[in-house]
């Protein structure tokens, strides 16, 4: 099989996968924003579906911030949470997605009148739901929306570390929204709470600022993974500690563009993470609002890395190990992986 014959997207379409970095009301695809749209007729979101495509167009990360929490509003009942949840699984689960660990804001929701015990009700019907269903098995990382302050930070660590609310496919905390004049030090205690509760880090940081956040993601807040961590490219020293120390960064290249974070996708830092031996993944972040899904995102992945059959597979193994699934979750799924390819492989 040459580099000349091979089709990245044909492979990519069956691969199995794990996702890392995608979000819970972000993955609300244009059908399911336009029915809760329907649903709630005061809502500046449209209804018409091509109406959306352009209602999604960014011109930076602060309106990218303000698009994203009009569709937020949409989500104002039990019923709403279970019917986005199930329907994102389902997506998954047309890629492939083998597993997710979904990044959902409960604090948006439970301060918009959605009761709390409802609201974790409603996730984990779902989640068991589509798991029986699809086969994708889903688990959450519950985040801080740092725009919102630390009233939200109280809030989301509470329902994250009560044993009476916090649902069963709670694995992570994290750490969201805009990162420009929201410092991650001042999280330091709800992220030490939440990790003596069991729950691994996982903050959004260096996405629209420079690498002292991924910095101060590492320091204070205990990250075991950072989102995006696009501007880690810059210091040298720090790539080399996120390959010594097998820190991952879950890399969403077409967010990226769309919100303005990297000016255009040649000039994506990825490369430069993979010559550092860093731990890349790849995500699709919020994919209906960028026009894409994972497999687009591997295929751009594998485009600007000059990647083979066995090359893509690698990232794909990259994310289950990555994951925080057990073991035997990770080995079934890296099996699946590496029958997929040695089977494409042979048949090329």
């Amino acid at each position: 099989m040459t580099q000349q014959t091979f089709d990245p997207r044909a492979f990519i379409a069956g691969l199995p996968k794990a996702e890392l970095h995608v979000h819970h009301v972000g993955s609300a695809s244009p059908r399911i924003v336009s029915e809760l749209a329907a649903r709630h007729p005061d809502s500046a979101v449209p209804t018409d579906v091509e109406e959306l495509a352009r209602y999604f167009t960014f011109t930076d990360f602060a309106h990218f911030i303000d698009v994203y929490l009009s569709v937020v509003d949409l989500i104002r009942t039990p019923e709403d949470v279970r019917l986005l949840t199930f329907e994102v699984a389902r997506e998954l689960s047309r890629q492939q997605v083998r597993y997710a660990e979904l990044t959902v804001t409960p604090f948006s929701s439970t301060r918009r009148g959605i009761d709390e015990r409802a609201f974790m009700d409603a996730i984990e019907d779902a989640r068991k739901a589509a798991e029986a269903e699809f086969g994708t098995v889903l688990r959450w990382c519950f985040d801080i929306p740092g725009e919102a302050g630390l009233e939200a930070a109280e809030e989301t660590v509470r329902l994250a570390t009560d044993d009476k609310l916090r649902p069963e496919g709670l694995v992570s905390f994290g750490l969201g929204g805009p990162e420009i004049g929201v410092p991650r030090p001042q999280f330091k205690p709800y992220f030490d709470r939440a990790i003596a509760a069991g729950l691994r880090s996982v903050p959004h940081a260096g996405e629209t600022t420079g690498p002292e956040t991924v910095w101060d993601a590492l320091t204070h807040l205990r990250a075991e993974r950072i989102g995006h961590g696009t501007s880690a490219a810059r210091d040298e020293k720090l790539l080399a500690h996120l390959a010594e120390h097998r820190i991952a960064l879950e890399v969403c290249p077409t967010s990226n563009i769309a919100t303005r974070a990297v000016a255009t996708l040649d000039e994506h830092p990825i490369k430069e993470f993979t010559r550092a031996g860093v731990l890349v993944t790849v995500n699709s972040d919020d994919p209906p609002m960028f026009g894409t899904d994972l497999n687009h995102e591997y295929a751009v992945a594998a485009r600007l890395l000059d990647l083979d059959a066995p090359g893509i597979a690698g990232l794909a193994r990259n994310a289950v190990e990555a994951s925080f699934l057990d073991r035997a979750g990770k080995d079934r799924i890296g099996a699946e992986i590496d029958a997929y390819t040695e089977g494409w492989v042979a048949g090329a």
